[in-house]
């Protein structure tokens, strides 16, 4: 999975006998106007939630352990304690 500025793409591919990653299906989707003012580590997870919702009828219920490739840098937003502030609705 990757996103750029204005779209979602991915390739969910399987490895097979012969130890070569084959394509089993593809994944591009536009970001709608709201999308693409997310900040970039934002746009990537929602890459990810995307393709898993997208394929999770493959996903769901095999017996093969899946991992999920993406560019890892904007995603360690997340592995670290973010300070929360405070809005007024």
């Amino acid at each position: 999975m990757d996103v750029s500025d204005y779209a979602i793409g991915g390739v969910l591919s399987m490895k097979c006998k012969d130890k070569l990653w084959r394509p089993v299906a593809f994944l591009f989707k536009s970001l709608n106007e709201t999308e693409k003012n997310y900040e970039i580590h934002d746009k990537e997870m929602l890459a990810i939630i995307r393709g898993l919702e997208n394929w999770r009828y493959l996903l769901e219920g095999t017996c093969f352990k899946f991992k999920i490739w993406t560019d890892y840098k904007n995603l360690e937003y997340f592995m670290k304690m973010q300070k929360l502030n405070h809005r007024q609705a």
